[in-house]
């Protein structure tokens, strides 16, 4: 049995793979940009649904609701080994969406709920295009039940951190101001989606451009002009090149290639560009990166699920 033990032991220490280390290429201690999903609507076990974390002096800002972004955010909180107390559950009650997309909104009952249950005692404050708020109500009749037995039975719990504050934006321009953040929201084109925007933050020491979804619009190499970091959506275009003729038209005009986001960072020369809401369409990272090189040679990363800037 000792022999067999050892053997196991040994077995184990040579096929142990560690978790890849988190990558960390922040340089403020002010702002920190925290990508919680980097995915799009395909369930890639890699990439959790398109969600962003903006934390400036320790305070969370939400982008956009994909699916298991409380979870993702929670990875980062020192309760789970990470680093960012900013990212305690109890603490998100500011967010931000960019357009309606299931996939962008997929995990907005679990961003209303949870940091109820885990001790948020105050309403949220969301902000979105038009059609948030009746989202927001249809969300919170569908929990009803829960909302009433949590609040009325035996768990001690309140009746104030489940409820929710929409605020509509219809034009561009400022949204949001606190003594942390200017917000900007401007529109882009999705397709033919009615209400899709890109937001611009700007903290103490940073101006981070997140593009939303969207083809290349003139918005977006606009507000990016000279700010620290782009995170825009991309696709592969080898991977566009293999596509059928209908899903070739759709997305021409729903999103933007790597060549075509390329030359939007040639015009806007922003510090860094993240790709996120990746459709890799079977190209590696290296080769998203080299199509971009072909036209912009500047800071470009493929974001990766909890990577923070």
């Amino acid at each position: 049995m000792k022999r067999l033990t050892t053997l196991i032991s040994l077995f184990f220490l040579l096929t142990y793979q560690p978790a890849a280390a988190q990558r960390d290429f922040s340089d403020s201690e002010i702002t920190k940009l925290v990508l919680l999903g980097t995915g799009n609507p395909n369930p890639s076990p890699d990439q959790s649904g398109c969600a962003l974390a903006l934390v400036v002096n320790d305070t969370p800002y939400i982008i956009d609701f994909g699916p298991g972004l409380v979870r993702r955010s929670a990875k980062m909180t020192p309760r789970y080994g990470g680093s960012i107390g900013g990212l305690e559950t109890s603490k998100l009650k500011t967010a931000f969406l960019t357009h309606l997309h299931s996939d962008h909104t997929a995990g907005y009952p679990d961003l209303i709920l949870t940091p109820w249950v885990m001790g948020r005692d105050e309403p949220m404050e969301v902000y979105g295009p038009v059609g948030t708020a009746h989202m927001t109500d249809h969300i919170l009749l569908a929990y009803e039940e829960d909302i009433r037995y949590r609040v009325y039975g035996d768990e001690p719990t309140n009746d104030r951190g489940w409820r929710v504050n929409c605020h509509e934006f219809e034009q561009e321009g400022e949204i949001y101001r606190d003594s942390n953040i200017v917000v900007e929201a401007f529109p882009v084109t999705h397709g033919s989606w009615p209400n899709a925007w890109g937001f611009r933050f700007t903290t103490p020491d940073k101006v981070i451009v997140i593009s939303g979804d969207c083809k290349p619009s003139p918005k977006v190499a606009e507000y990016a002009t000279g700010a620290d970091i782009l995170v825009h959506e991309v696709y592969s275009q080898a991977g566009y090149e293999t596509k059928s003729a209908d899903w070739k038209a759709y997305h021409a005009v729903h999103h933007t290639s790597t060549l075509e986001l390329a030359e939007i960072a040639r015009k806007a020369e922003p510090g860094k560009v993240i790709l996120y809401h990746i459709l890799f369409w079977g190209s590696s990272e290296a080769e998203l990166l080299q199509e971009i090189q072909t036209v912009y040679d500047g800071k470009v990363y493929v974001g990766a699920d909890l990577d923070i800037f």
